[in-house]
């Protein structure tokens, strides 16, 4: 259960800094791009949540192929996140 309990440590740790990097860029956000950045705040939030429960309640039989399908999302979602993030500022 250890290595289960890391897994939801470094996924909070993954999700707060990005959750951080939002609010730090909607405050230096123009008018029209503090929805869409709100929007993300709440998709990191989200992913955040089913990344967690899903680790809770992980599949018996293909161990392996569920951890990789996991870290899979999880990465894909938070690339999304931190390119419109990017797009959004201007960088």
């Amino acid at each position: 259960m250890a290595s289960r309990r890391n897994l939801k440590k470094n996924v909070n740790y993954i999700s707060d800094v990005l959750a951080g990097l939002c609010m730090i860029e909607r405050i230096n956000a123009k008018e029209e791009n503090i929805q869409a950045i709100d929007d993300l705040f709440l998709k990191v939030v989200s992913t955040r949540m089913d990344i967690i429960s899903r680790i809770s309640h992980t599949e018996s039989g293909s161990v392996k192929m569920f951890y990789k399908k996991l870290r899979e999302d999880f990465n894909s979602a938070n690339a999304e996140v931190f390119n419109k993030l990017n797009e959004l500022s201007g960088k």
